[in-house]
């Protein structure tokens, strides 16, 4: 009876790290886990006349150099803003759009 525990205990001992990278070698070549992400881009369809509000102003680029991109010089009072391909010329106290270049 002892000889046949021995042998058994033997045999876990030695058939477990087997076991293990035969299950390590079945989750390699299983298909990765992919998480998706769901990511909303507000896109913005702008007019003349609407009022653009602190926060939307806040994430607009200045384009200073508005010669680089074939714009006109901002007349008084106002500035040219870049929002993802458009230009836009807006008032720089009220923020009442007056001009779309769309690029």
């Amino acid at each position: 009876m002892k000889k046949l525990i021995t042998l058994l205990f033997a045999a876990t001992v030695i058939a477990a790290p087997l076991l293990a990278t035969t299950e390590a070698s079945a989750q390699d070549h299983r298909r990765p886990v992919v998480v998706e992400r769901d990511v909303h881009v507000k896109k913005y369809k702008w007019s003349r006349g609407h009022r653009m509000t602190q926060a939307e102003r806040r994430n607009m680029r200045d384009v200073r150099d508005y010669h680089r991109y074939r714009l006109s010089a901002p007349p008084r009072g106002y500035r040219w803003v870049q929002a993802d391909n458009n230009f836009l010329l807006i008032g720089s106290v009220n923020g009442v759009i007056a001009n779309i270049v769309i690029r």
